[in-house]
């Protein structure tokens, strides 16, 4: 498996000392939070694109995933949700990075509601994606908040290149969904995996790997066990939680815990 660190837990870093971060404490790639606040969002124009690009293929890290804000499954029309997920396929086809994350984002709606928007619109959208070798994931989050929910989405919506699952481990933790579980129903979809800490499901700030509650070590041993390869990304949520510590000096023992915790379940 390979390693990578969000940029949400660097808020506003520039991408140059983002990368040097990532070399120095081996981690092969970096999610990238598309945000108008973030040096990487839709308003790049191509030769900003161009120039980040170049930074990530001259650091040797990937660009593993541009994390938008799309909700799939939310109220209104159509257009502007397909819209949005052109915007991001088309600044991580440039970026080099081959996934965009998408939020379900259905509210309080009926859940055969909700699905059927997000089953509509990101089987319209894959197509797109497809074409430019980008993937659209959507993650275990809010109104679909464990495997099972995510599943049922993507089952219905077809389009296996196209797309794809997060599965955050907070968010089923939190639905009270079992880790066999949310792997047994996320297998066939499932291309990346974000790994945190918290608390207690009253407290999420975020901590160190290993210092909290989630079942971290029981996740990789599962995932490990079922010849999953695929990629860990620590989503750090210090945006959200300026009192928590700072991410850099984290990322060393955070590697070397994860590291561990693979051997383990080796």
């Amino acid at each position: 498996m390979k390693l990578a660190f969000s940029t949400l837990g660097v808020p506003g870093l520039p991408i140059p000392e983002v990368l040097r971060l990532a070399v120095a404490h081996g981690y092969h790639g970096v999610e990238l939070r598309a945000h108008p606040e973030e040096p990487v969002h839709p308003g790049l124009g191509p030769a900003e694109r161009a120039s980040l690009a170049t930074l990530f293929q001259s650091a040797g890290v990937e660009p593993l995933s541009v994390a938008g804000y799309v909700r799939v499954a939310e109220p209104g029309p159509d257009e502007p949700v397909l819209a949005g997920l052109r915007e991001l396929t088309d600044l991580a086809a440039d970026l080099g990075a081959g996934r965009v994350r998408v939020f379900p984002g259905g509210g309080e709606r009926p859940e055969e509601e909700a699905d059927a928007a997000a089953v509509r619109r990101l089987a319209a959208a894959a197509p797109y994606a497809e074409d430019r070798k980008v993937r659209l994931l959507l993650e275990t989050h809010d109104s679909h908040p464990t495997g099972h929910d995510v599943a049922r989405v993507l089952n219905a919506a077809g389009h296996v290149d196209g797309l794809g699952a997060i599965w955050d481990l907070m968010h089923p933790w939190l639905g009270g969904e079992e880790p066999t579980d949310t792997f047994a129903a996320l297998a066939s979809h499932l291309d990346c995996v974000q790994v945190k800490d918290i608390a207690s499901a009253e407290d999420t700030r975020p901590l160190p790997l290993g210092a909290g509650v989630l079942p971290l070590g029981e996740c990789l041993e599962l995932l490990s066990r079922g010849g999953w390869d695929g990629w860990l990304c620590w989503e750090y949520e210090k945006r959200w939680h300026p009192e928590a510590a700072e991410l850099p000096e984290l990322l060393g023992p955070g590697r070397r815990h994860l590291m561990r915790l693979l051997s383990d379940a080796a």
